[in-house]
């Protein structure tokens, strides 16, 4: 069958799709109310600028091609996340503080997991300049404020920090590629490979490591992470930076889980994921990247997040559907269908020969002429 789509590929119809428009115009105008203003990155770059900092996994999940006017090989892009650093530090050139949001298509080689798209519809924001937590704070409100203008139910936020891995991998002395197997088998819980990958590590260290996946929960988890990791002043710096956040964010459903880590050559320091909606994975994933912008030549703290419009739509209840009202073509003439759209009402006008079919196109209402006025009545087919 010719018009089959491509795997992980699939149409958006009507009513998803206008759940999905509603919610994008809902979350940048909360954006844009915060200060973040809308930037529109390329579909495709050349590979060395569109990859630029963003490590080996960004590159396996880009779509290639060659490009028929240069002859150099392009991208699809995966992310935008790495496009809105360079506009910040390449393009905007700005000396304080940057808030810059985005909304736009992503395509990637493989869906994330078995219920995913490759065509994910990739909304965020991203705020440049300030290394102090109080942009990570800011971020994550921002966060829990695009949660609640989605109406997103039961949400959580779980928080962990890449600057604790990485003092740890220090100390245990981990050459580059033995610290990336690691860091995976953190990500996935698998003790066992854990242990073994460690095997020959220091003691301490080794405990260190092995205590993280463990390490998941409220803020007594921080507590337990004190006492059970290393004193030393990275691993103290970095505990420190997410007990100062939970201070600052006990109105907000926030936890911990210190092995619970992305973005292995891209985040540096506090990372998040937001969790709700009745989906199985993460509904937003951020943190903080202050390494990227320097790969463009001007190094920027930088903090953000960003989630996949399509799949919030999936966590999204309650939304009624917008019914519209069926109207004659003498209606358009006297100026009663303006009046209507005018007032926020769908109107849709009649075509002839099409009787039984408007309610299947979304008419549950109709607009009659009764003694001389224009009278909005049910649907009668």
């Amino acid at each position: 069958m010719r018009w089959v789509l491509p795997e992980y590929i699939q149409d958006v119809l009507p009513d998803e799709a206008s759940t999905i428009e509603h919610l994008r115009r809902g979350l940048l105008d909360a954006f844009a109310a915060s200060g973040y203003q809308l930037v529109q990155p390329p579909l495709l770059e050349y590979m060395d600028s569109l990859l630029t900092g963003a490590g080996r996994d960004l590159r396996l999940r880009t779509v290639q091609l060659v490009d028929q006017l240069s002859g150099r090989t392009m991208g699809v892009r995966a992310d935008m996340t790495p496009q809105v650093a360079r506009i910040d530090a390449h393009l905007l050139n700005r000396r304080g503080v940057t808030r810059l949001c985005y909304c736009g298509s992503v395509l990637h080689t493989l869906p994330a997991s078995l219920s995913a798209t490759r065509e994910p519809l990739q909304v965020g924001a991203e705020l440049y300049g300030h290394s102090g937590l109080e942009a990570d704070a800011e971020i994550l409100r921002l966060l829990a404020e695009a949660l609640a203008v989605a109406g997103v139910a039961q949400w959580r936020l779980d928080l962990g920090h890449m600057g604790l891995f990485r003092a740890l991998a220090k100390l245990a002395g981990l050459s580059p590629e033995r610290e990336e197997i690691v860091f995976d088998l953190l990500q996935s819980k698998d003790l066992p490979s854990l242990a073994e990958a460690l095997s020959g590590v220091p003691k301490s260290a080794r405990s260190a490591l092995l205590a993280l996946p463990g390490l998941y929960g409220g803020r007594e988890v921080l507590a337990q992470a004190r006492s059970r990791l290393p004193s030393d002043s990275s691993v103290l710096a970095a505990v420190g930076e997410l007990e100062r956040l939970a201070e600052d964010l006990t109105d907000l459903p926030v936890s911990f889980d210190l092995s619970d880590l992305r973005g292995y050559h891209y985040h540096s320091g506090v990372v998040f994921a937001a969790y709700g909606g009745g989906q199985p994975g993460a509904i937003a994933l951020g943190g903080r990247y202050d390494l990227i912008g320097q790969h463009f030549g001007r190094g920027r703290p930088a903090t953000g997040f960003s989630m996949d419009l399509r799949q919030l739509a999936l966590s999204v209840t309650g939304r009624a559907r917008s019914r519209a009202i069926l109207a004659p073509a003498e209606a358009v003439a006297d100026g009663e269908v303006a009046r209507l759209r005018g007032a926020g009402e769908v109107v849709m006008q009649a075509l002839p020969g099409h009787d039984g079919t408007w309610r299947e196109a979304g008419c549950d209402r109709q607009l009659v002429r009764q003694g001389g006025h224009w009278m909005v009545l049910p649907l009668e087919e």
